[in-house]
């Protein structure tokens, strides 16, 4: 069963890859592309494209929105999340990690909560592992919709964002702090 939940994940990404739009090596917006279904991709500087803006109610908040342009001139590390996905439980402590670390070097988490329909669980699902930094609740997973190309399926996924808001890397798996680190290293130091 999970040989064939792998091959199905990984024709969706290669389907992804195959699905950009015509032009999109000329788009000046970011467009993902999957070569050969890789879950863990980066972009050097001149192949970043910008990602627009994502917004949407601050999960704990309602009456604040967070917006991705709110973290403008800061490396923004945006992880796509979900209070009932296993590998989402193990991974929130670690982005965490990468909040206190990195947060004095101008480095920025962002959750996007999707999927909850249950908004107090996501609420809990923070309270109960401390987490300090910011997540939407984005149920439909609206905000997604400026990720092009990317299979919004994918729970978890993080998307690494530079100072002047182009995509750096992406990854469609759960991660270790120490998986971000020489990607955050490096940009922090641009």
């Amino acid at each position: 069963m999970r040989k064939l939940l792998v091959g199905v994940l990984t024709g969706v990404l290669a389907l992804s890859a195959c699905s950009a739009e015509k032009d999109a090596g000329t788009d000046s917006n970011f467009v993902f592309v999957s070569p050969g279904g890789k879950t863990d991709i980066t972009y050097d500087g001149p192949d970043r494209k910008p990602l627009p803006d994502m917004s949407g109610p601050d999960l704990l908040d309602d009456s604040k929105r967070l917006s991705l342009t709110d973290y403008r001139g800061k490396v923004v590390v945006i992880n796509v999340w979900g209070q009932w996905c296993g590998p989402c439980r193990t991974e929130a402590p670690r982005l965490q990690e990468v909040q206190n670390t990195y947060e004095a070097n101008g480095v920025q988490v962002l959750g996007i909560d999707v999927r909850d329909n249950d908004r107090q669980a996501a609420q809990d699902f923070v309270r109960d592992r401390k987490l300090t930094y910011p997540s939407v609740y984005d149920p439909p997973g609206r905000s997604l919709l400026a990720l092009k190309g990317v299979p919004r399926a994918v729970v978890p996924a993080t998307f690494v964002i530079d100072k002047q808001g182009r995509v750096a890397a992406v990854f469609l798996r759960d991660l270790l702090a120490e998986d971000l680190a020489p990607v955050l290293d490096e940009l922090v130091a641009e």
